[in-house]
C-alpha cells in the first residue's frame, strides 16, 4: 500500500485552516481544500479522505502535495493551466510577418486582413491576431512615398525652391485638402494668389494682390441652402 506524505501543521497553519474550513464566505473549493489538509494532518490516507469528502483520491493527493509545496496560500488559487494549443504554427506566423513587411499585394498599396487571409489560407481574425502580436499596421505607412506624377521632379523643385529662396516681401501660403471634408467655398473667394518660383528659369512671380474681405455665404454656413 502506498503511503501518502505526512503533513505536520504549525499552530498558525492549523488556526488558518480551521478558520477556512468553517468559513461561510469563502468559495466552496477553498473550504474543501482546507478540510483535505486537516484530515491529512490527522493521519488519514488519501483514499480515506476521498471517501469522507466524496471525491477522488487523485484530487486529495493533488492538494496534499500543493500544501506541502506552497503552504496555506497554495490552497487559495488554482494552478495556471497551459490553455489551448495554438492552431497556427510558428512557420505560418513567420510567413505572414514576412509577407506583410517585405511584399506588396497585387493591385493594392498595402495588405489588408482580407487579402492576407486569402493569400495565406487562414482566417481574417488569425491575421489580425498575428499583426497585433508583432505590432504590424500595414495601413499606417510612416515612410516617404514617391509620387507617380510624371512632372513630380519639376513640381518638387518649384516647391522646395520657394521655401529655400522665398521672394522678397512675399507671403508664402500652403493649402492642403483635409480628408473626408468637402470644400464648400472656393479658395478664390479668399484671395487671388499668383505664386510659383522656378529654380530652372530663375524667375519668381510673387503674391500680386489680395481680394476684398470675404463675406460668408449661405453655402459656407452649417445648414445653409445649396
Amino acid at each position: 500500500m502506498r503511503i501518502a506524505p505526512v503533513i505536520t501543521l504549525s499552530p498558525e497553519q492549523r488556526t488558518a485552516l480551521e478558520s477556512q474550513a468553517r468559513s461561510r464566505s469563502l468559495p466552496v473549493r477553498v473550504v474543501e481544500r482546507a478540510r483535505i489538509v486537516l484530515l491529512a494532518a490527522a493521519g488519514q490516507q488519501d483514499k480515506e479522505i476521498a471517501a469522507v469528502l466524496s471525491m477522488t483520491p487523485k484530487k486529495v493527493s493533488r492538494w496534499r502535495k500543493r500544501f506541502l509545496a506552497l503552504g496555506v496560500t497554495g490552497l487559495l488559487k488554482d494552478a495556471p493551466r497551459p490553455g489551448r494549443k495554438p492552431t497556427i504554427g510558428a512557420r505560418l506566423t513567420q510567413r505572414v510577418v514576412t509577407m506583410t513587411t517585405h511584399q506588396q499585394p497585387p493591385n493594392a498599396t498595402h495588405w489588408s486582413t482580407r487579402t492576407m487571409a486569402a493569400a495565406v489560407g487562414i482566417s481574417e481574425a488569425s491575421v489580425r491576431r498575428i499583426w497585433r502580436a508583432h505590432g504590424l499596421k500595414p495601413h499606417r505607412v510612416e515612410t516617404f512615398k514617391i509620387s507617380n506624377d510624371p512632372a513630380f521632379a519639376e513640381k518638387l523643385e518649384d516647391i522646395v525652391g520657394l521655401y529655400l529662396n522665398p521672394p522678397e516681401h512675399a507671403l508664402v501660403l500652403c493649402v492642403d485638402e483635409k480628408s473626408q471634408i468637402r470644400c464648400v467655398v472656393s479658395l478664390r473667394r479668399f484671395c487671388r494668389i499668383f505664386s510659383v518660383i522656378s529654380s530652372s528659369s530663375k524667375t519668381t512671380i510673387s503674391l500680386i494682390e489680395r481680394a476684398p474681405r470675404f463675406k460668408s455665404s449661405p453655402m459656407a454656413r452649417p445648414g445653409g441652402s445649396q
